[in-house]
C-alpha cells in the first residue's frame, strides 16, 4: 500500500475534487466517489452514496469549522513544506491547514471492500496521530473511495484538518516516514502485499508508460538504465564508464559543481534522438538510485590523474566532441581464459552469498548489482528488443536499489563478478557460445541466491518477481543456449560441463526447494573445488591489464 501525502488551504477545493464526477473540468475524475470513513459527525451525517458537489461543500464545511472558530491559522514555520506548497505561499497563499493522503494498491491486488477500506483509514489516522487514539482532542477528517485509477491502482484520499476540535494545531512532524512504517504494518495486519522498507525503485509517470505504448517501444528511462548499468558494471574507471555509456548510443553531460568547469558532481544521459526531435534527458538518480554519481564512483578507484582523465571525457561528451582515449581497455578483447576465470568467481560468489546474514542489505545490494550489469551488459550485446536478458537485469535492479543507502554501512569483501559485464560487451559476435552458456549458469545461480535471501526475509513479492522471471522469460532462452566445452587449456569444473540440459533444468525448475548448504540441485558429477586464485577486475594477468 503506497501513501502519497500532500498539503494545502483550501478544504472545500480539495473536497469538490475528491467528490467529481466530471471528467472535462476535473483531471483523473471518477465514476462513484463515497465516503468509507470519518470521524463520528461525518458517519452520523452521510451514508456510502456517491457524493455529489453539495455533499462536498458541506463535508468540507465540517470539516473546516474548527479553524474558523478558533480562528487559527498554520503557516510554514509550523511544519514541513513540500514543493507545491511552497509556491502557493510563494503566490500569497498563506494558511496550510488541510493534510491530504491517498493510500493506493498496486494494480496487481485488485481492489479491496469498502468495509476494508473503513477499516484501513481508520486504523491510519489513529496511528497518524490525528484521533482521540494520540491522547489529543481530535481532528476532522474523511476517506472517500475513489475506486480504481487509470492506471489500476484501486485507493482511497484521507482529507484531515490540521485543527483539533480544540482550536490547537496537530502535528505533522516525520509525518512521511510515520505514513510510511503505519502501511507497513497494515499489510501484515490486513494480509495486504508487502512492499519493501528495505528497497525502492523509481516509477514511470502514466504519460511515459502512454507514449510508450503509442510508439510501440520501451521507455526511455528503463531503455537508458539497461545502457548506464551495463556501462557501469563494464567499467573499471569514470572514464571508460563515460566512454562505454557514448558507445552504447547515449548522449551524455556532466553536472559541474556551482562555480566550477571542472568538479563533476552529477550527470545526465538520453538517446539519441531522430532528426528534428529534442534528447528528452534523465538525470543518474531518476533512473535509479544506485546508478547516481556518487553510487557508482564506490566501486571505482579515484586519484587526481584519473579525475582529470574523468574530467576530460565528461567534457568531450558535453560538447559532442570525440572521446580524449580511443584505445581505452573498452577496445581490447579478453582471453579466452577469462571467461573461465570469471565463471568461477561467479561460483564461488553464489555460495558465499548463502553465509552472508539476511540483513545484510549493502552487500546483497552490491552482488545484485553486480549481476544485474552483467544481464544488463548482455541484453545490449543480443537483444535488438527487450527480452528476458534485459528483463532479468530489471528485476535484479531492484534489489539493488536501497532507500537510504547510508543507513546499511558497507558491504563485505566477496568475489567479484563485475568483470563479467566487460566480458559480454566486448564480445565479438552476437552467436551465443558455450563459454557464455557456462557463465550464464552460474548468474543464474547468484539470483537464486538473491532470490533466497528475499524469500527467507519474508518479501513475498521480491522473491516471486524473481521466481517469475527466470521461469517464464529466461528459461525459454536458456534452451537456445549451446552445450559448454573446456575453454583454452582448462576445463571448466564438472558442474559447468553439462550446461545446455542444466541450465534449462535449473530455469524450469525455477524457485523449487534445494537442499540446505547449495545454490543449485545437486549433480551426480562431483564438482572441481574452486581454486583459491579468484580474478578481480582489476587483475593484471595478461589481456585483463584494464
Amino acid at each position: 500500500m503506497i501513501p502519497n501525502i500532500t498539503r494545502g488551504s483550501r478544504m472545500a477545493g480539495l473536497m469538490v475534487y475528491l467528490a467529481s464526477t466530471d471528467a472535462d473540468k476535473t483531471k483523473n475524475a471518477h465514476t462513484d466517489p463515497h465516503l468509507v470513513a470519518g470521524d463520528a459527525a461525518i458517519m452520523a451525517w452521510y451514508d456510502d452514496g456517491v457524493l455529489d458537489h453539495a455533499d462536498a461543500l458541506a463535508i468540507a464545511k465540517h470539516l473546516d469549522q474548527p479553524r474558523k472558530a478558533y480562528g487559527v491559522e498554520i503557516r510554514q514555520k509550523d511544519f514541513r513544506w513540500d514543493q507545491a506548497t511552497k509556491r502557493r505561499v510563494e503566490n500569497g497563499y498563506k494558511q496550510a491547514d488541510v493534510w491530504h493522503c491517498s493510500l493506493s494498491l498496486r494494480a496487481e491486488e485488485g481492489s479491496l471492500t469498502d468495509q476494508q477500506w473503513g477499516d484501513i483509514a481508520n486504523d491510519f489516522v489513529d496511528a497518524m496521530g490525528f484521533t482521540e487514539t494520540s491522547g489529543k482532542t481530535q481532528c476532522r477528517w474523511a476517506a472517500i473511495n475513489h475506486g480504481t485509477s487509470e492506471n489500476g491502482n484501486h485507493h482511497i484520499h484521507i482529507a484531515v484538518s490540521l485543527v483539533r476540535e480544540d482550536g490547537t494545531k496537530a502535528s505533522t512532524h516525520g509525518d512521511y516516514k510515520r505514513a510510511q512504517k503505519t502501511c507497513r504494518e497494515l499489510e501484515v495486519k490486513y494480509g495486504l502485499e508487502q512492499l519493501s522498507s528495505v528497497h525502492a525503485t523509481r516509477g514511470y509517470e502514466r504519460a511515459e508508460k502512454a507514449t510508450a505504448i503509442r510508439e510501440e517501444r520501451e521507455m526511455h528511462r528503463a531503455s537508458l538504465a539497461r545502457k548506464v548499468r551495463a556501462s557501469a558494471g563494464a567499467s573499471v574507471t569514470e572514464a571508460e564508464f563515460v566512454r562505454r555509456a557514448r558507445d552504447t548510443g547515449l548522449l551524455v553531460r556532466p553536472r559541474f559543481a556551482k562555480n566550477t568547469t571542472d568538479v563533476i558532481v552529477g550527470y545526465s544521459v538520453a538517446e539519441r534522438p531522430t532528426p528534428g526531435e529534442r534528447p528528452i534527458w534523465f538525470g543518474g538518480g531518476s533512473l535509479a538510485s544506485d546508478l547516481k554519481l556518487g553510487a557508482l564512483r564506490e566501486g571505482w578507484p579515484d586519484s587526481p590523474h584519473l579525475a582529470t582523465e574523468a574530467a576530460a571525457e565528461w567534457t568531450a561528451a558535453a560538447r559532442n566532441k570525440r572521446k580524449v582515449s580511443r584505445a581505452g581497455p573498452e577496445k581490447a578483447t579478453p582471453p579466452a581464459q577469462a571467461w573461465v576465470d570469471y565463471t568461477r568467481n561467479a561460483k564461488t560468489l553464489a555460495d558465499r552469498l548463502r553465509t552472508i546474514p539476511r540483513d545484510d542489505h549493502a552487500t546483497w545490494a552490491k552482488a545484485a548489482r553486480e549481476v544485474s550489469g552483467a544481464f544488463a551488459a548482455w541484453s545490449h550485446r543480443l537483444e535488438p528488443v527487450p527480452g528476458p536478458l534485459a528483463a532479468t537485469a530489471a528485476e535484479l535492479s531492484r534489489t539493488a536499489q536501497l532507500r537510504v543507502p547510508r543507513q546499511h554501512g558497507k558491504p563485505v569483501a566477496l568475489p567479484s563478478i563485475a568483470g563479467t559485464a566487460m566480458l559480454f560487451m566486448a564480445a565479438s559476435s552476437k552467436n551465443k557460445t558455450a563459454a557464455q552458456t557456462a557463465l550464464m549458469v552460474q548468474l543464474i545461480n547468484t539470483a537464486f541466491a538473491v532470490y533466497e535471501m528475499h524469500a527467507q526475509s519474508g518479501r513475498t513479492r521480491e522473491a516471486q518477481r524473481i521466481r517469475s522471471v527466470v521461469e517464464n522469460q529466461l528459461a525459454p532462452f536458456t534452451a537456445t543456449m549451446p552445450e559448454a566445452v573446456p575453454l583454452g587449456a582448462e576445463r571448466p569444473p564438472a558442474e559447468e560441463a553439462t550446461v545446455p540440459p542444466r541450465a534449462v533444468d535449473i530455469a524450469r525448475r525455477g524457485m523449487a526447494p534445494i537442499r540446505p548448504g547449495s545454490v543449485v540441485p545437486a549433480t551426480p558429477a562431483p564438482a572441481t573445488p574452486a581454486k583459491t586464485y579468484q580474478p578481480t577486475r582489476r587483475d593484471t594477468a595478461p589481456g585483463l591489464d584494464r
